[in-house]
This record gives C-alpha cells, sequence and structure tokens, in this order.
C-alpha cells in the first residue's frame, strides 16, 4: 500500500425507516420507545459522528431509527439517511478505513479525521496529501489537515463571501501583510480621504467623507463588521 495520497468520500445508506412516519424534532419523541435503535441513538447522543454532528436539531426524527437523518442530499426523494465514509488509499484504489456517521456534512468531517488518525495508529500509514470535495473544505478541516497534522489538502475551499446585496465581496479587498489590513476597493491611502479598511484583528474602520458613499456600499446597514483574515496554508 502507497500510503502518500488518500481520498476521503462518503456514501448514503438509506435506513429502514419510512419517511413518511416522524416526529417533529427529537423533543416530540415518545418517551416510551424502546428497541436496538433507540438504544443506539441515546448511545451516539453526545458522538461529533452522530448527535453531537452539529448544534442544529434535525426537523423531522423516525421513532423507529432516531440516529438517521431526513434529508434529500441523495439528490432523490426525501429519505432518512446514514453516511457510510470510506477513506481510500489514491495509488492502489484500496479502502483503508470506514467509519458510518449520520449523514451531514459535519459528521462526514468527524468520520474523516478519525480514519486518517486510525489508519496511523493500526498500519502506521500517514498520508502526504488528502484528496476530498468541497464537503471537506471547511476552515477547520483545513487547518487541522495543515497545522495539526503536516497534511496537504487537495480539498476546494469552503468559500461563501460572495454577496449578492450589491456589497464588494471579499475578492474586492487587497490586503496589505506590512500593514496588516484590508482597503476597500472605493478607498484610497493617501490625501484626506481615509478608505474603510479591514484590520487582522477583525474590526472595521470607517472612511471618512471622501469614501462615505463606497463605505456604505462595503458594509450596507453597518458602521462596522468582523471579517476574517485571508487564511494561509502552509506546511
Amino acid at each position: 500500500m502507497g500510503g502518500d495520497g488518500f481520498a476521503a468520500d462518503a456514501s448514503l445508506i438509506r435506513a429502514e425507516a419510512n419517511q413518511q412516519n416522524f416526529c417533529e424534532g427529537p423533543a416530540a419523541l415518545p418517551a416510551d420507545l424502546r428497541g436496538r435503535a433507540v438504544e443506539e441513538y441515546l448511545a451516539v447522543l453526545d458522538d461529533a459522528a452522530f448527535g453531537a454532528a452539529s448544534p442544529a436539531e434535525p426537523k423531522r426524527v423516525s421513532p423507529v431509527d432516531p440516529a438517521s437523518r431526513y434529508t434529500s442530499a441523495h439528490g432523490g426523494q426525501v429519505q432518512f439517511w446514514y453516511a457510510t465514509n470510506y477513506l481510500i488509499d489514491v495509488e492502489n484504489a484500496v479502502i483503508v478505513d470506514v467509519e458510518a456517521s449520520t449523514a451531514v456534512r459535519q459528521a462526514e468531517v468527524t468520520a474523516a479525521k478519525r480514519m486518517i488518525e486510525r489508519s496511523a495508529d493500526r498500519h502506521g500509514l500517514w498520508p502526504r496529501k488528502l484528496i476530498a470535495d468541497t464537503g471537506y473544505g471547511s476552515a477547520d478541516m483545513l487547518a487541522w489537515l495543515v497545522h495539526e497534522r503536516g497534511i496537504e489538502p487537495h480539498v476546494p475551499v469552503f468559500d461563501k463571501s460572495a454577496r449578492a446585496d450589491g456589497a464588494f465581496d471579499r475578492s474586492s479587498f487587497r490586503f496589505d501583510r506590512d500593514q496588516d489590513h484590508y482597503t476597500c476597493p472605493a478607498g484610497s491611502s493617501g490625501g484626506s480621504a481615509e478608505p474603510a479598511t479591514w484590520t487582522m484583528s477583525g474590526r472595521t474602520q470607517m472612511g471618512s467623507s471622501a469614501t462615505a458613499p463606497a463605505s456604505s456600499i462595503a458594509t450596507p446597514a453597518r458602521s462596522s463588521r468582523n471579517a476574517a483574515p485571508a487564511p494561509t496554508l502552509a506546511r
């Protein structure tokens, strides 16, 4: 087995639960529910790959299989699903590890982390790179790969910076690494006009009268806003 490059992905597995039989959230589950599936659900409520995968509670829960997730992520009819997560050695197309999780993106990311760590503990395999789709491109996952595990991510970044309200998006701003700030594209660094700048500390400094219209476009209906620094992924 090569071990130089791994790929992570997940497949949805349909639960044995009728999509038309559900409760409106976990709180609506009957108190007298019994059975193996219910015991397993209670056992993984605090597991990051299941009940604790997301702070948002599922809107619909199956009384037959409460740990499954009601979703249409498969691209078809809404059903109750689980996810089977795979870690694959790219060079030899061999499945290195498998882990089950609930069918939400955060749980699949947690499963990928666990499989990478488990392959190192059990098989002594530590990949140089990880290949995955956008679902694994969150800042938390990328930081874990690069800074905590020294793994090169070949993962499209999860980018939500685009704006649909007429404001400038993040790509419109210039970042001055020496001065440690972003500059509004309609601003100027010289003269009496002070542009709106985003510092690395995260606070916005609004411009003076010459840039007021542009500043209001950059930050509509707000006098200040938080801005994340440009991500730097270095090994």
